[in-house]
């Protein structure tokens, strides 16, 4: 289920391309959205061991994830 989540330090594409190359491996495609403060990643979270690890693995690359949106 694609899930959005606002995360601290996104300031750039390059912070968005770091995120994607880092990251779609494990998670498919994932979109992030620069044009609201904080910035928001659109993900698809298959289940709440994903979950945990997306955020583990957003904070280990410097993005962590402040929370999710509704």
């Amino acid at each position: 289920m694609k899930r959005k989540f606002k995360a601290n330090n996104i300031t750039c594409h390059n912070c968005a391309n770091t995120i994607k190359v880092t990251l779609e491996d494990s998670f498919g495609d994932i979109e992030v959205n620069l044009g609201v403060n904080p910035k928001e990643v659109i993900v698809d979270i298959k289940d709440d061991a994903a979950l945990e690890e997306f955020k583990e693995e957003m904070e280990d690359i410097g993005f962590p994830i402040i929370e999710e949106v509704k």
